[in-house]
């Protein structure tokens, strides 16, 4: 008899733990939060961006997403700020977040995960590997 295997998950399939497969994206690049929509949206995730951090958190405010995914270096309201304000606030505080920034220093990865972020990407960036972290994560 042969054995049985469990079959992957589909990206389509519902999200664990009860998340909203809803992301937020905060970065100020147009190119960046274009082409995190179009990577995410094929594997059924509903993106919402915006250019900087006061944007999303007004966004959040609203109703809590399943990940928020933050640039750190932005006009206005930066993904330092941004993360510090999410998790201090008590009904976005368990949302997951992941740094995604061009800064590779171990300080700012280390400031960010002391901070409260889940993960830390570095741009450029893998859409696979993208996909994979957010899947993780929510």
């Amino acid at each position: 008899m042969k054995p049985t295997s469990t079959p992957e998950p589909s990206p389509r399939d519902p999200p664990e733990r009860g998340r909203s497969r809803v992301v937020l994206v905060a970065d100020d690049s147009l190119v960046t939060r274009r082409l995190i929509t179009v990577i995410l949206t094929r594997h059924g995730y509903q993106v919402e961006t915006f250019a900087d951090g006061a944007e999303l958190l007004e966004r959040a405010a609203t109703a809590p997403p399943g990940l928020v995914i933050l640039d750190i270096m932005m006009p206005g309201k930066d993904g330092h700020s941004t993360l510090c304000e999410l998790k201090a606030a008590a009904a976005l505080s368990q949302v997951p977040v992941l740094m995604l920034s061009s800064n590779s220093h171990g300080e700012d990865v280390a400031h960010c995960l002391n901070a409260g972020a889940a993960d830390y990407m570095v741009k450029p960036f893998s859409p696979p590997e993208l996909v994979a972290r957010v899947r993780k994560l929510i």
